[in-house]
């Protein structure tokens, strides 16, 4: 739990530095120090953060919570890498586009399944054989069926979809064994967030892009006059 803590604040810290510069957050968090090169405000405030949660709160709690997070994050990863591998806007047709929709569907929901059953203790094999049947037939079919849009130029995650699909469901089963106060208060904190997001962040966010478009435009004006000007010079020269 310490290395966890220490490494997320640090790691956070750089998060939060880039949330600053969309302005969601105080831009005196994008601070970057000049000697250390490093986001020294978002660091200090993300460690002093880390530390009060830590001092007062219960360690199975701590532990739980971080738990639902971290396996959330892993299996919407997968799925974004599904998405990634097998969907591009104005490319993939809309029969393949649904095609992978309903096996993504299919996986999420048999993942599902096999979670709850499991966290509801009972006894018996059926349910389980229907659920990972129809995980796997979801994922040949995926594979089969559904052509890939995308294919990675270097390097990419290999045995696509059964790595990812094999992720979404360990992450989800894992997810069935937490007990049930840690997802009210991850749902709690993220519905928090969300708010916050859309009454305040998305705003911000598109102001930022908004101005930093502006910016690049008014450069490239600037470049475009700068460069007519020398061929018009050079041209009266010539003559």
């Amino acid at each position: 739990m310490t290395t966890v803590l220490l490494v997320g604040a640090i790691g956070q810290a750089r998060y939060m530095t880039h949330i600053a510069r969309a302005h969601m957050m105080p831009p005196w968090l994008a601070h970057v120090n000049a000697k250390t090169g490093t986001p020294i405000n978002a660091t200090v405030v993300m460690l002093a953060a880390t530390a009060l949660i830590a001092f007062f709160t219960k360690l199975e709690i701590l532990a739980d919570l971080l738990s639902v997070s971290t396996l959330f994050i892993f299996m919407f990863v997968a799925v974004a890498l599904l998405v990634r591998r097998y969907y591009v806007t104005g490319e993939t047709s809309s029969r393949d586009r649904n095609k992978f929709l309903m096996f993504l569907g299919l996986i999420l929901a048999s993942s599902i399944a096999t979670a709850v059953y499991w966290a509801m203790e009972r006894d018996g094999w059926i349910v389980y054989a229907v659920t990972v049947a129809v995980w796997f037939l979801s994922t040949v079919g995926m594979k089969f069926l559904v052509p890939q849009a995308r294919a990675p130029k270097l390097w990419g995650v290999p045995l696509v979809p059964w790595l990812p699909s094999a992720s979404i469901a360990v992450n989800i089963f894992l997810l069935g064994s937490i007990d049930e106060k840690s997802f009210v208060r991850f749902g709690i904190w993220t519905g928090v967030l969300l708010v916050y997001y859309f009454l305040f962040g998305l705003h911000a966010t598109y102001d930022t892009a908004k101005a930093t478009l502006k910016e690049k435009s008014t450069l490239k004006n600037a470049e475009e006059g700068s460069v007519a000007a020398d061929k018009s010079g050079r041209a009266a020269l010539d003559h």
